[in-house]
């Protein structure tokens, strides 16, 4: 089960890069992924413990509330050709959760390892007023 999800993960990050497009919006059609302004990257690897998996699920959660296609979420696995070449891309070496919009960048990889699993509904808040800032 997890070769396949390995597998279901390397095609889809292979489908979006090889689109011109990195970022898939969350709950949405993936051709709306154009019209994203505000993109929510998080960087994983394989192996994953309780914390980083909240912080993606609560960060997705976060996004999905906005109801906007303006926003994206999309997370890479760094273990992953597609994952290591965008990580490369964008200076990110490790478990990382970045909301960017063109050439700003907010990293609340900090925030998430705080509040994600302890207090998810702060860390949604944290990551609501970052993705606000940028709008």
């Amino acid at each position: 089960m997890k070769t396949i999800k390995i597998v279901f993960m390397a095609v889809l990050a292979f489908t979006i890069t090889s689109a011109g497009c990195g970022q898939v919006s969350a709950g949405k059609d993936t051709n709306a992924a154009a019209s994203i302004t505000v993109s929510v990257t998080y960087f994983h690897f394989n192996s994953r413990c309780a914390t980083c998996r909240a912080i993606e699920s609560e960060a997705k959660s976060a996004v999905e509330d906005f109801r906007n296609d303006d926003i994206g979420f999309i997370a890479y696995n760094l273990d992953e050709k597609a994952g290591e070449a965008k990580g490369k891309e964008l200076g990110v070496s490790g478990q990382t959760l970045l909301i960017m919009k063109g050439d700003k960048k907010i990293d609340l990889t900090r925030e998430g390892f705080l509040y994600a699993r302890t207090n998810p509904e702060k860390f949604r808040q944290v990551v609501s007023e970052n993705i606000k800032s940028l709008l």
